[in-house]
Formats: C-alpha cells, structure tokens, sequence
C-alpha cells in the first residue's frame, strides 16, 4: 500500500505540543462496530479500555431488530470486555418498515437500549433490511418520542442518479428535512446525524433546534478525498460516507473543535478483514478504535483546540442522550508510537486506521 507523499488535510500534524499529558473525563464513542462471532474478542477490548460506553450498532446480519437481538448481542460484547475494566455497552435497534411501537416501547423498557438507527436500504454495510420509505416508520418514529429513545440516521439516499459525493446533501434535502420538521415530524424526537462529512450537514446541524445533533469521525476530520484517490486508490481509507473535499473536512473540523454541544464524538470504528477490503469490490469502514481518542487529539491539538477535546469526547454526547457524565478520567501522554500494519480480527487481520505510521499521542496505562 503506498502513501501519499502529501496529506493536505494532515500538514503539520505533528506540531509543537502545548502540554505533554492531557486528563479529561472518560469519554463514550456514540457510533461503534464491533462485529459478531469470534472477530468482537478482537476489537471489543481497544474501545473498552479508554471509552466508558460505546454505542453499537446493529448492522449484522440477521439485523439487531428486537430488544431480544439487543439483549444477546449485548452478552456477547460484555463477554469481551477484559477483566477488571468497566464498560458499558449502549444498544440500538435496526429500524424497518416493519418496526412496531410495540418494539421500540420494549427497548425502551429494557433499560439498555438508547436509540434506533435509521439505514436507507441499500446505504451501507449490511444495510439491506432498511428503510425503504420513511412514512413506513411514522407509527414507531412516535413511539420513540414518547419514549425517549433517539433516531441515529445514516444520512445518505441510495438512488442510482445520485453521485456518492453528494448522497448526504440530498439526504439533508430529500428526507431528513421532513423527518425534523415536516407535517409529519414526530414531536420531541431527538435526532443524531451519524457520521457527517459536509459543510452542508454541519450548516443544518446547526440551524435546528436542540434535538439534532451530529456525531464526527476522526477519518473526516483529519483526511479529504485526495488521501484516498491522488497517487493510488487506497482502500483502507474507504468508508461510507465517502470521504470529501477539502472545504467539507474543514468545515467538519470546525465543527468538532467549536465546544458546540450539538457536535461530539462517534468514531465509527468498522473492521474488515484485510483481504474485503483490497478486493475488486472492497467493503467500506475505518478501523479506528485501536487509537480513536490519540486521532483526535492529534486533530485538536493541530488546530490549537486540546481545550476543546473533553466537551466533544466526554460530556456533549452523554448530555444529549440524558445519561450521566461518566466519573473516572483517562490522561494522554504526548508520546509517538507505530501503529501496527495489522491487528488480529477473529481468525483474519484487519489493517487499522494510520497502519505503519506514527501517531503523536497515546492513552496512558491503556
């Protein structure tokens, strides 16, 4: 795999630190992959040693659909985490056209489901048991309102005609306008915009009330599109929502480092084996939980933000889905390290996230 010999969006990463350890508050990943069978060993442990919840996503395949799917998924994760460390997984159920108040009234009552995830059928790994129209979801999106359980959104339309860069403009345009406020809008629903790579998502984010917010990679934060295409297709950089341009990482950035509570943390972290990625069809995902909050922290502290860091990483997220602010700290200790070229992953290798190269900050006793 050959590196870009210039990375615009990562010029002067390395930069003069302002202080060698940082201590904030244990943070929470809002959007996680781990996977299922034998590959959650393999991952579940680099997220549960920083993070004190993550929340995970429910794209297997069979779907997590059911608080019972959610119930035994959980099991399996919680049989991964390493001895000792606290962690605490947040659940979701897959919305479809079929998803019943009844469903989301059960998860609701289960004590460990926090929200419902909207997948436009078609828009992403293992995402075709999704929505095909969102007026199918009236019924259970009122159910969720009521209560209190929240829609993550994958923020992409499907169709054919629509170029894959500008699939979450017309999203914004096309359904999510309506979902936040159109005739049919269910009131008091509280909305995460998964993953947002564009000006225009932050631009919307922004101009709604304070029921929608917006989680943020570290992939779109520190790499436009030239990282992945100019000089060689790099498939280890592919991941849906397709990287950007430069403006929209940027405005992303910002995003991030603006201490704005509707902004925080979800690395959709999302491990495939080496051999689906560089492949004539490769699968899309970063795998970044083996150093997510060491990424951010080297974004943050390019941009003069490390101040900034806690609120996104450890209090904006937990605010907005009304749990309490985890209690424990983690500290980052300004001391470069090789990232491995591969990490196990079940009985395969998953190549993670900066494979190869240095990165400027790690997690002390993780």
């Amino acid at each position: 795999l050959r590196r870009p010999a210039v990375r615009a969006a990562r010029r002067g990463l390395a930069a003069a630190a302002s202080a060698d350890e940082l201590t904030i508050t244990t943070p929470d990943d809002w959007h996680l992959h781990v996977r299922d069978a034998a590959k959650i060993a393999s991952v579940v442990p680099f997220t549960a040693r920083v993070f004190g919840r993550a929340l995970i996503m429910p794209n297997l395949v069979p779907p997590v659909r059911t608080v019972t799917d959610a119930a035994a998924y959980r099991d399996q994760i919680l049989a991964a985490v390493p001895e000792g460390v606290t962690f605490e997984p947040q659940m979701t159920l897959y919305l479809t056209d079929n998803t019943s108040a009844a469903d989301i009234e059960a998860a609701a009552n289960a004590g460990f489901v926090r929200g419902c995830k909207l997948y436009p059928a078609g828009a992403t790994t293992n995402s075709d048991f999704g929505v095909t129209d969102v007026k199918k979801i009236g019924k259970a999106l009122e159910a969720m309102a009521a209560c209190g359980l929240v829609l993550e959104v994958h923020g992409e339309v499907t169709h054919a005609s629509v170029d894959t860069f500008d699939r979450e403009r017309v999203f914004l345009d096309e359904v999510l306008t309506g979902i936040v406020k159109g005739p049919h809008a269910a009131k008091g629903l509280k909305i995460v915009m998964e993953h947002i790579t564009t000006k225009e998502a932050v631009e919307f984010c922004l101009a709604q009330d304070e029921n929608v917010a917006a989680t943020i990679t570290p992939q779109h934060i520190l790499y436009n599109r030239n990282a992945m295409l100019v000089g060689g297709i790099r498939p280890h950089l592919y991941c849906l929502p397709i990287l950007k341009r430069e403006k929209h990482r940027e405005a992303v950035a910002r995003a991030a480092m603006s201490g704005d509570p509707k902004f925080f943390l979800g690395t959709d972290s999302a491990p495939h084996p080496k051999g689906a990625k560089e492949s004539a069809c490769g699968c899309a995902g970063v795998f970044s939980a083996h150093a997510a909050l060491p990424f951010y922290a080297s974004a943050f502290e390019k941009e003069g933000a490390l101040d900034k860091l806690e609120g996104f990483a450890s209090f904006h997220g937990a605010d907005f889905y009304g749990v309490p602010r985890n209690a424990g700290t983690v500290t980052l200790v300004k001391e470069p390290w090789a990232v491995p070229e591969t990490y196990a992953f079940g009985d395969d290798v998953v190549v993670p996230f900066f494979a190869g190269e240095n990165v400027d900050w790690r997690v002390k006793d993780a």
